[in-house]
């Protein structure tokens, strides 16, 4: 059964009121003016946010805004401090960015594990105890608790990936990710039949791998809305390379230079930075035409475009390799 995927959510966290301080005095057999024994209230829970990797989307923050963490116990006598409130850990996926109301960045759940605490608890209230001198032996004041912290906050996640897969609607990118990876994403001759992003773990050997996001195809228009990906682009933001593919079946070669404009452009548009990144341009799907008239095809663009083109069949594997072993040395070139 697949998981609706959910990239965004806002939640009203509210950490847990401090418990009230005790005013009590010892009250004991042969003890006829015993001092005060009023202990302090439990501080309250917090409310802390954690990067869980076994989460993989915001889904269950949807219809579920409000979180609260537990309130702490008051005091009581013989010097008893209140019990603590529990703190209400949140799980969020690796990735997971914090803004507040004003769309500051409050923190950024980068690494598995990760915590942060987004409200805190408030202190507990002082019992009579804390208040005796030499010179006030019986004090009758005691403080509340302090009202724990509230916050709105809004999530959003970005995927973390070393690779990011482009490439317009049917250019064979979720094939090429259930290649090389584990990840079974939902393939079919249409357009847009991921949609959602999908990860992949490429392991080269056993101490290579590579992550790798597929994202919705992208079409033109989509920085400015049009399609699906325009939603999913935020997700390529942290990767460090791009893989671009390219369908050269029933495609002339000027079509083909068209599409790989199409994609650099909405990347452009969405970001300049992510423009910049080193990508890798591959035609996809060789196994379609004879392998001269794919040769051809990869000495034409390559001039076309001044630079390197590859060539991969996702569905034999043919090429796979050699695309991943480049991938590898443009993300270590210190090796």
């Amino acid at each position: 059964m697949s998981i609706r995927f959910v990239d965004e959510a806002w939640i009203n966290v509210y950490a847990g009121k401090g418990g009230d301080g005790c005013c009590s005095f010892r009250r004991e057999k042969y003890v006829p003016r015993g001092g005060p024994d009023g202990g302090d209230g439990g501080r309250g829970g917090h409310v802390i946010l954690f990067a869980d990797p076994h989460v993989q989307t915001l889904l269950d923050f949807t219809g579920r805004p409000v979180h609260k963490a537990e309130k702490g116990r008051p005091g009581s006598s013989k010097n008893q401090t209140g019990r603590m409130g529990a703190d209400l850990r949140i799980p969020v996926p690796v990735g997971t960015m914090v803004y507040d109301e004003e769309g500051h960045m409050i923190v950024d759940l980068a690494e598995s594990e990760q915590e942060f605490v987004i409200a805190k608890g408030g202190e507990g209230g002082r019992g009579n105890t804390g208040f005796a001198t030499s010179t006030h032996q019986s004090p009758r004041e005691f403080t509340p608790g302090e009202e724990g912290e509230e916050r709105r906050v809004h999530l959003e996640l970005k995927l973390i990936a070393d690779v990011g897969l482009l490439g317009l609607p049917n250019a064979g990118k979720s094939t090429f990710l259930s290649r090389v990876s584990s990840a079974h994403p939902k393939i079919a001759d249409y357009p847009f039949t991921t949609l959602s992003p999908q990860l992949g773990i490429a392991e080269l050997d056993t101490f290579r791998r590579i992550v790798l996001a597929d994202v919705p195809g992208l079409i033109e228009g989509a920085a400015d809305g049009v399609g699906l990906g325009i939603g999913f682009l935020k997700h390529l933001e942290r990767t460090r390379v791009m893989l671009h593919l390219l369908d050269p079946h029933d495609r002339e070669i000027d079509e083909l230079i068209h599409d790989h404009q199409v994609i650099r452009g909405e990347v452009g548009a969405h970001s300049t930075e992510l423009a910049e990144r080193p990508t890798i341009t591959v035609i996809n799907k060789s196994d379609l035409l004879p392998a001269e008239e794919v040769e051809k095809i990869r000495i034409e663009l390559q001039e076309r475009l001044n630079e390197p083109v590859m060539v991969i069949s996702g569905v034999t594997g043919d090429g796979i390799r050699n695309v991943l072993e480049q991938l590898w040395r443009l993300l270590n070139p210190s090796e």
